[in-house]
């Protein structure tokens, strides 16, 4: 944030952060459905001020130890290859830093200062410790984080799964086949989450 203006940008979300209710609890506080963690809000908790269903390419994976819902986490990698569905959510850069904040178990407050072109590295974690640029949305840069660290591979938790699946239920027009279908094709979802295992979860 420069001169005292907030900007706004696109958070793009493609794990749990899909379900907006999960996302409020980011911005205004709570704890999310099948979560063990108590957030703290953001210092503005205003709700996005618009919310885009959107694709990008690259490739996601399932990996770490989420100590919120058990499991592993989704992380996103860049590339030609492979279409990942995102929830694209306006937020103010303010909002953003206090979610990275949240994110990475840190006190809401601190500035997030963005390189001006590329990834950013906040050095808040060892998780999600970097802020990806991917571009533009309608004249504001489209971020989303990620991790610069190779963890190693681990299925998510039913919690964690049922959240992704709302989020995609909310925000995109895919069937319960083809939600499940998507998620079934992640790294790291076989051999523990068959397509049989995810038709169970709805």
């Amino acid at each position: 944030m420069t001169g005292g203006v907030d900007p706004l940008v696109w958070y793009a979300a493609f794990g749990s952060n899909m379900s907006s209710a999960r996302l409020a609890c980011y911005l205004a506080g709570g704890v999310p459905h099948g979560a063990s963690r108590v957030y703290e809000g953001c210092r503005d908790p205003t709700p996005p001020r618009e919310h885009r269903s959107i694709t990008i390419a690259g490739r996601l994976r399932f990996a770490g130890e989420s100590s919120v819902w058990g499991g592993g986490m989704a992380f996103y990698t860049p590339g030609d290859e492979g279409v990942v569905h995102v929830r694209a959510y306006l937020l103010s850069l303010e909002q953003l830093a206090d979610l990275v904040a949240q994110e990475t178990r840190h006190p809401v407050g601190k500035t997030l200062v963005l390189a001006e072109h590329g990834p950013t590295r906040h050095g808040l974690s060892r998780i999600y410790d970097v802020v990806l640029d991917l571009g533009e949305l309608d004249g504001h840069r489209l971020l989303t984080l990620s991790s610069s660290l190779d963890h190693p591979v681990n299925p998510p938790s039913e919690a964690y799964l049922r959240t992704m699946m709302d989020g995609l239920a909310e925000g995109f027009a895919l069937n319960v086949e083809e939600q499940i279908a998507y998620l079934a094709g992640l790294t790291g979802m076989s051999p523990t989450w068959t397509l049989d295992e995810l038709s169970r979860l709805r």
